[in-house]
């Protein structure tokens, strides 16, 4: 029978001691739950503390008190985990509870795997706009949900900034789009960009990693994803990697050329210096 799972949101979960530590009290108290602490040892049962949003205490806290109480006996206690490939950036426009993750445990989303919700020009704003109104009910609704009849964003960060205003049950996180600087450029061109239009998306990373995207993303198999060559690529990410940053790819073939993709990949994060 599979375990419900009790999720916690924390940053991190500290070591249980070998002695009752001396009681505390907390915002949140979890008792009893059996404890996986995501580093692959088993579980063990446990009581967890959090003051805020940050677990302060793992371990036996008999006589410890908080606000809240729940009783996790019989579950199990872990991390909350992270959804590496996220597809919820309108979603979560429509509803920041986003409830169909958060009951399965999951508490970061991770977006950009080859298009990302920023940067946009005037063109792609128009793309998105209407791409959500057929999520939606109605223009009216498309004006709330927005605060407006246009697009309120244009680069990543600010897209960001604004689901965190609207409000939203999950951490969020994201790549940007090496499809998303292409067509910001190029279109939807079958062709490499010239030396100007290479700078300017080169311009684009910088951007997008100054407000904290995690690096590159590609999908490679779609067009006009697979319009970018390696040199492209390679560039984009080499930018990113000025700033910590690294490249994600859902690669050029899962087929008979799988090798080959697996070899670009390499190449790209050897040749930009960059995790992949």
């Amino acid at each position: 029978m599979i375990r419900r799972i009790l999720t916690v949101f924390a940053i991190s979960l500290l070591t249980s001691s070998a002695c009752a530590p001396e009681p505390e009290h907390f915002d949140v108290l979890i008792r009893g739950g059996t404890v996986y602490d995501g580093a692959g040892s088993p579980g063990e049962v446990a009581d967890v503390g959090i003051r805020a949003d940050t677990v302060t205490a793992v371990g036996d806290l008999q006589g410890s008190t908080a606000e809240s109480v729940i009783d996790a006996t019989g579950l199990a206690v872990a991390p909350g985990f992270i959804n590496m490939l996220s597809w919820a950036t309108q979603s979560l426009i429509v509803d920041g509870r986003s409830q169909g993750d958060i009951r399965q445990g999951v508490t970061l989303e991770v977006f950009g795997e080859g298009a990302s919700m920023g940067p946009m020009n005037d063109s792609m704003k128009v793309e998105f706009l209407e791409d959500f109104e057929d999520l939606v009910e109605s223009p009216d609704e498309v004006e709330r949900l927005l605060g407006g009849t246009e697009v309120p964003w244009t680069t990543l960060g600010e897209y960001l900034e604004f689901l965190a205003a609207k409000g939203i049950s999950t951490n969020v996180a994201s790549f940007l789009g090496a499809t998303t600087a292409r067509i910001h450029e190029l279109g939807y061109a079958d062709r490499a960009p010239d030396d100007e239009e290479r700078a300017r998306m080169e311009t684009l990373v910088h951007t997008a990693m100054q407000e904290g995207a995690l690096g590159i993303g590609s999908s490679l198999i779609y067009a006009p994803a697979f319009y970018a060559d390696t040199d492209e690529l390679t560039a984009l990410s080499r930018v990113a990697g000025e700033y910590g940053g690294m490249y994600i790819s859902h690669m050029r073939s899962e087929g008979n050329r799988l090798l080959e993709a697996i070899d670009e990949l390499i190449t790209i994060a050897r040749e930009a210096d960059v995790p992949a």
